[in-house]
Protein backbone atom coordinates (compact mmCIF):
# COMPACT_ATOMS: atom_id res chain seq x y z
CA UNK A 1 0.00 0.00 0.00
CA UNK A 2 1.16 3.09 -1.48
CA UNK A 3 1.44 5.77 1.65
CA UNK A 4 0.85 9.64 1.69
CA UNK A 5 3.72 11.95 2.48
CA UNK A 6 1.27 14.13 4.25
CA UNK A 7 1.56 11.55 6.96
CA UNK A 8 4.87 11.30 7.25
CA UNK A 9 6.91 14.22 9.95
CA UNK A 10 9.73 15.85 7.62
CA UNK A 11 11.63 16.48 10.25
CA UNK A 12 11.96 12.74 10.30
CA UNK A 13 13.73 13.38 6.84
CA UNK A 14 16.35 15.81 8.30
CA UNK A 15 17.22 13.27 11.52
CA UNK A 16 17.89 10.43 8.58
CA UNK A 17 20.39 12.70 6.93
CA UNK A 18 22.60 13.45 10.14
CA UNK A 19 22.57 9.78 11.30
CA UNK A 20 24.04 9.23 7.22
CA UNK A 21 26.38 11.94 7.68
CA UNK A 22 27.26 10.90 11.38
CA UNK A 23 26.59 7.29 11.47
CA UNK A 24 26.15 7.75 15.36
CA UNK A 25 22.84 8.47 17.24
CA UNK A 26 24.80 10.52 19.78
CA UNK A 27 26.88 12.32 17.27
CA UNK A 28 23.30 13.07 15.29
CA UNK A 29 21.53 14.21 18.92
CA UNK A 30 24.36 16.47 19.10
CA UNK A 31 23.74 18.35 15.75
CA UNK A 32 19.90 18.35 16.55
CA UNK A 33 20.60 19.59 20.53
CA UNK A 34 18.29 17.09 21.42
CA UNK A 35 18.98 13.61 23.36
CA UNK A 36 19.83 10.14 22.16
CA UNK A 37 16.95 8.95 23.29
CA UNK A 38 15.00 11.26 21.02
CA UNK A 39 16.68 10.27 17.85
CA UNK A 40 16.54 6.68 19.14
CA UNK A 41 12.91 7.02 18.80
CA UNK A 42 12.88 8.61 15.26
CA UNK A 43 14.69 6.18 14.14
CA UNK A 44 12.38 3.82 14.95
CA UNK A 45 9.58 5.44 13.03
CA UNK A 46 11.71 5.82 10.15
CA UNK A 47 12.31 1.66 10.26
CA UNK A 48 8.41 1.76 10.28
CA UNK A 49 7.89 4.41 7.80
CA UNK A 50 10.46 2.87 5.37
CA UNK A 51 9.42 -1.02 7.19
CA UNK A 52 13.30 -1.41 6.39
CA UNK A 53 16.03 -1.44 9.65
CA UNK A 54 18.13 1.40 7.84
CA UNK A 55 21.11 1.33 9.84
CA UNK A 56 22.96 -1.88 11.21
CA UNK A 57 24.99 -1.11 14.68
CA UNK A 58 28.79 -2.40 14.03
CA UNK A 59 31.92 -1.77 16.47
CA UNK A 60 32.81 1.02 13.75
CA UNK A 61 28.99 2.54 14.13
CA UNK A 62 26.18 2.54 12.61
CA UNK A 63 26.09 1.11 8.90
CA UNK A 64 23.32 2.29 6.80
CA UNK A 65 21.84 -0.37 5.02
CA UNK A 66 21.42 -0.28 0.72
CA UNK A 67 17.84 1.36 1.16
CA UNK A 68 19.23 4.16 3.44
CA UNK A 69 22.34 3.86 1.29
CA UNK A 70 20.24 4.95 -1.86
CA UNK A 71 18.55 8.09 -0.24
CA UNK A 72 21.32 10.01 0.74
CA UNK A 73 21.97 11.68 -2.21
CA UNK A 74 18.03 12.85 -2.65
CA UNK A 75 18.04 14.26 0.85
CA UNK A 76 20.73 16.28 0.17
CA UNK A 77 18.87 17.61 -2.89
CA UNK A 78 15.83 17.80 -0.78
CA UNK A 79 17.07 19.76 2.22
CA UNK A 80 18.70 21.92 -0.32
CA UNK A 81 15.55 22.63 -1.95
CA UNK A 82 13.81 23.36 1.12
CA UNK A 83 16.57 25.77 2.19
CA UNK A 84 15.94 27.70 -0.83
CA UNK A 85 12.25 27.73 -0.76
CA UNK A 86 12.26 29.17 2.72
CA UNK A 87 14.72 31.90 1.96
CA UNK A 88 12.56 33.46 -0.52
CA UNK A 89 10.59 36.45 0.86
CA UNK A 90 8.85 38.29 -2.18
CA UNK A 91 11.37 40.40 -4.43
CA UNK A 92 13.63 41.03 -1.77
CA UNK A 93 17.42 39.39 -2.49
CA UNK A 94 17.39 36.55 0.22
CA UNK A 95 19.19 36.96 3.26
CA UNK A 96 21.17 34.59 5.63
CA UNK A 97 22.64 32.63 2.96
CA UNK A 98 25.58 30.43 3.54
CA UNK A 99 28.79 29.92 0.62
CA UNK A 100 31.09 27.23 1.48
CA UNK A 101 33.86 27.35 -0.38
CA UNK A 102 36.44 24.80 -0.88
CA UNK A 103 39.51 26.77 -2.31
CA UNK A 104 43.62 25.89 -2.39
CA UNK A 105 45.67 28.51 -0.40
CA UNK A 106 47.16 30.93 -0.84
CA UNK A 107 44.72 31.20 -3.39
CA UNK A 108 42.12 31.64 -0.91
CA UNK A 109 43.87 34.75 0.54
CA UNK A 110 44.21 36.84 -2.84
CA UNK A 111 40.19 35.69 -3.95
CA UNK A 112 38.73 36.87 -0.21
CA UNK A 113 38.38 40.35 -0.31
CA UNK A 114 37.10 40.60 -4.02
CA UNK A 115 34.64 37.62 -3.81
CA UNK A 116 33.64 37.94 -0.65
CA UNK A 117 32.77 41.70 -1.43
CA UNK A 118 30.51 40.50 -4.57
CA UNK A 119 28.56 37.73 -2.77
CA UNK A 120 27.66 40.67 0.69
CA UNK A 121 26.84 42.72 -2.52
CA UNK A 122 24.37 40.56 -3.85
CA UNK A 123 23.59 38.67 -0.96
CA UNK A 124 23.21 40.92 1.75
CA UNK A 125 23.96 39.49 5.19
CA UNK A 126 25.37 36.08 3.78
CA UNK A 127 27.89 34.28 5.58
CA UNK A 128 30.76 32.64 3.69
CA UNK A 129 32.83 30.23 4.90
CA UNK A 130 36.44 29.12 3.29
CA UNK A 131 37.76 25.88 3.80
CA UNK A 132 41.33 24.81 2.89
CA UNK A 133 41.08 22.25 -0.31
CA UNK A 134 42.89 19.06 0.97
CA UNK A 135 42.51 15.58 0.23
CA UNK A 136 38.32 14.99 1.05
CA UNK A 137 37.17 17.95 -0.43
CA UNK A 138 35.71 16.07 -3.34
CA UNK A 139 34.03 14.36 -0.44
CA UNK A 140 32.89 17.17 1.10
CA UNK A 141 31.32 18.25 -2.18
CA UNK A 142 29.53 15.18 -2.58
CA UNK A 143 28.19 15.81 1.05
CA UNK A 144 27.17 19.43 0.41
CA UNK A 145 28.95 20.41 3.08
CA UNK A 146 30.78 22.43 0.19
CA UNK A 147 29.18 24.30 -2.39
CA UNK A 148 31.47 24.68 -4.63
CA UNK A 149 35.81 23.92 -4.83
CA UNK A 150 38.17 26.00 -6.79
CA UNK A 151 41.70 24.53 -7.19
CA UNK A 152 44.32 23.57 -9.67
CA UNK A 153 44.24 20.28 -11.37
CA UNK A 154 47.39 18.61 -13.22
CA UNK A 155 47.76 18.38 -17.19
CA UNK A 156 50.32 15.58 -17.00
CA UNK A 157 48.91 12.66 -18.87
CA UNK A 158 50.10 9.77 -16.05
CA UNK A 159 48.98 12.02 -12.70
CA UNK A 160 46.47 10.98 -10.04
CA UNK A 161 44.90 14.61 -10.19
CA UNK A 162 43.93 14.65 -14.22
CA UNK A 163 40.42 16.50 -14.43
CA UNK A 164 39.61 12.86 -16.66
CA UNK A 165 39.54 11.09 -13.22
CA UNK A 166 37.12 13.40 -11.38
CA UNK A 167 34.02 11.06 -10.14
CA UNK A 168 31.02 11.08 -12.95
CA UNK A 169 29.01 12.87 -10.51
CA UNK A 170 31.00 15.69 -10.64
CA UNK A 171 31.13 18.74 -12.66
CA UNK A 172 33.93 21.14 -13.45
CA UNK A 173 34.93 24.58 -15.68
CA UNK A 174 38.57 25.60 -16.35
CA UNK A 175 38.56 29.12 -15.05
CA UNK A 176 42.65 29.73 -15.88
CA UNK A 177 45.44 27.86 -16.26
CA UNK A 178 49.13 28.60 -14.63
CA UNK A 179 52.85 27.85 -15.05
CA UNK A 180 53.75 27.17 -11.76
CA UNK A 181 57.65 28.72 -11.23
CA UNK A 182 60.69 28.45 -8.84
CA UNK A 183 61.13 30.76 -6.29
CA UNK A 184 63.87 31.81 -4.15
CA UNK A 185 65.61 34.72 -2.53
CA UNK A 186 66.88 37.28 -4.23
CA UNK A 187 70.90 36.78 -3.02
CA UNK A 188 70.32 33.37 -3.69
CA UNK A 189 73.71 31.83 -5.34
CA UNK A 190 71.89 29.89 -8.33
CA UNK A 191 70.92 33.34 -9.39
CA UNK A 192 74.93 34.03 -10.13
CA UNK A 193 74.64 31.07 -11.91
CA UNK A 194 73.43 30.18 -15.94
CA UNK A 195 69.83 28.92 -15.30
CA UNK A 196 69.30 25.29 -16.42
CA UNK A 197 67.91 22.28 -15.25
CA UNK A 198 71.55 21.16 -13.45
CA UNK A 199 71.42 24.49 -12.11
CA UNK A 200 67.73 23.58 -10.63
CA UNK A 201 68.18 20.29 -9.44
CA UNK A 202 72.11 21.13 -8.43
CA UNK A 203 70.26 22.84 -5.18
CA UNK A 204 67.73 20.87 -2.26
CA UNK A 205 64.26 21.76 -2.51
CA UNK A 206 61.25 22.69 -0.03
CA UNK A 207 58.61 20.65 -1.36
CA UNK A 208 54.94 20.94 -1.04
CA UNK A 209 52.42 17.72 -0.04
CA UNK A 210 49.27 18.27 -2.37
CA UNK A 211 46.48 16.43 -1.69
CA UNK A 212 48.41 13.71 0.18
CA UNK A 213 51.07 13.43 -2.20
CA UNK A 214 54.69 14.59 -2.04
CA UNK A 215 55.82 14.23 -5.91
CA UNK A 216 53.38 16.16 -8.46
CA UNK A 217 54.03 16.39 -12.80
CA UNK A 218 57.57 17.72 -12.33
CA UNK A 219 58.61 14.49 -10.60
CA UNK A 220 57.25 12.30 -13.10
CA UNK A 221 58.91 14.26 -16.40
CA UNK A 222 62.16 13.94 -14.10
CA UNK A 223 62.01 10.47 -13.65
CA UNK A 224 61.50 9.95 -17.32
CA UNK A 225 64.51 11.48 -17.75
CA UNK A 226 66.58 9.07 -14.91
CA UNK A 227 66.35 12.63 -12.87
CA UNK A 228 65.22 13.57 -9.48
CA UNK A 229 65.12 16.24 -7.23
CA UNK A 230 66.98 16.78 -3.67
CA UNK A 231 63.69 17.29 -1.24
CA UNK A 232 65.02 17.92 2.13
CA UNK A 233 62.30 19.80 3.33
CA UNK A 234 58.21 19.11 2.80
CA UNK A 235 55.64 21.08 3.87
CA UNK A 236 51.94 21.08 4.46
CA UNK A 237 51.43 24.03 2.14
CA UNK A 238 52.59 26.61 -0.47
CA UNK A 239 52.55 29.24 2.14
CA UNK A 240 54.69 27.65 4.49
CA UNK A 241 56.99 26.79 1.86
CA UNK A 242 57.52 30.14 0.73
CA UNK A 243 57.92 31.27 4.33
CA UNK A 244 60.83 28.80 4.61
CA UNK A 245 62.11 29.91 1.05
CA UNK A 246 62.83 33.49 2.01
CA UNK A 247 64.79 32.98 5.41
CA UNK A 248 68.36 33.17 5.12
CA UNK A 249 70.66 30.47 6.25
CA UNK A 250 70.29 27.98 3.50
CA UNK A 251 70.37 27.26 -0.23
CA UNK A 252 66.94 25.78 -0.61
CA UNK A 253 64.43 26.91 -3.01
CA UNK A 254 60.52 25.87 -3.86
CA UNK A 255 58.51 25.57 -6.76
CA UNK A 256 54.61 27.35 -6.43
CA UNK A 257 51.74 28.22 -8.66
CA UNK A 258 52.27 31.44 -10.59
CA UNK A 259 49.57 33.22 -9.46
CA UNK A 260 51.57 33.20 -5.85
CA UNK A 261 53.29 36.06 -7.57
CA UNK A 262 51.48 38.75 -6.59
CA UNK A 263 51.16 37.01 -3.00
CA UNK A 264 55.05 36.98 -2.28
CA UNK A 265 54.86 40.81 -3.48
CA UNK A 266 52.62 41.49 -0.29
CA UNK A 267 54.34 39.48 2.20
CA UNK A 268 57.88 37.87 0.86
CA UNK A 269 59.46 40.79 -1.08
CA UNK A 270 62.71 39.33 -0.88
CA UNK A 271 61.64 36.22 -3.20
CA UNK A 272 61.95 35.90 -7.01
CA UNK A 273 60.71 33.58 -9.40
CA UNK A 274 62.27 32.27 -12.24
CA UNK A 275 60.87 29.81 -14.82
CA UNK A 276 61.15 25.58 -14.03
CA UNK A 277 64.07 25.02 -16.49
CA UNK A 278 62.50 21.98 -18.33
CA UNK A 279 62.72 21.42 -22.24
CA UNK A 280 59.71 23.07 -23.98
CA UNK A 281 58.00 19.59 -25.39
CA UNK A 282 57.82 18.85 -21.55
CA UNK A 283 56.09 22.24 -20.80
CA UNK A 284 52.31 21.45 -21.64
CA UNK A 285 52.86 18.83 -19.10
CA UNK A 286 53.24 21.29 -16.01
CA UNK A 287 50.31 23.18 -16.80
CA UNK A 288 47.74 23.59 -14.06
CA UNK A 289 44.15 23.89 -14.83
CA UNK A 290 42.61 26.22 -11.89
CA UNK A 291 39.05 24.51 -11.92
CA UNK A 292 35.60 25.02 -10.37
CA UNK A 293 34.19 21.90 -9.11
CA UNK A 294 30.58 21.10 -7.85
CA UNK A 295 28.36 18.60 -7.77
CA UNK A 296 26.03 17.63 -10.46
CA UNK A 297 22.74 17.95 -8.97
CA UNK A 298 23.72 21.47 -8.28
CA UNK A 299 23.72 22.29 -11.75
CA UNK A 300 20.50 24.30 -11.60
CA UNK A 301 20.25 26.01 -8.10
CA UNK A 302 20.72 29.09 -8.43
CA UNK A 303 23.23 30.16 -5.57
CA UNK A 304 25.57 28.20 -7.51
CA UNK A 305 24.94 29.26 -10.41
CA UNK A 306 24.95 32.67 -9.20
CA UNK A 307 28.72 31.82 -8.02
CA UNK A 308 29.85 29.89 -10.72
CA UNK A 309 29.13 33.42 -12.97
CA UNK A 310 30.75 35.40 -10.06
CA UNK A 311 33.64 33.42 -10.19
CA UNK A 312 33.94 33.47 -14.60
CA UNK A 313 33.52 37.40 -14.20
CA UNK A 314 36.27 37.96 -11.43
CA UNK A 315 39.07 35.31 -12.42
CA UNK A 316 38.00 33.73 -16.04
CA UNK A 317 40.84 33.78 -18.09
CA UNK A 318 40.90 37.03 -20.27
Amino acid sequence: MKKSLARLDLNLLFTLQLLLQEQSVTKAAKKLNVTPSTVSKSLAKLRDWFDDPLFVNTPQGLKPTTLATSMEESLSDWTQIGTQLISRRGDEAPTGVRFNLGVESPLSLIMVDELTQRIHNTYPDSKVKFYNWDYDSIDAITRGEVDIGFTGRESHPRSKESLDLLPYFINFEVLFSDLPLVYLRKDHPALEQEWNLDTFLSYSHINVIWEKSEEWALDDILIEQGLTRDVRLTMATFEQALFVAEKPGHEMLTTAPKYCQSYCQQLHPDLVALPIPIGEEHQHKLVIPFTMIWHKRNNQNPKITWLRETLKSLYGEQ
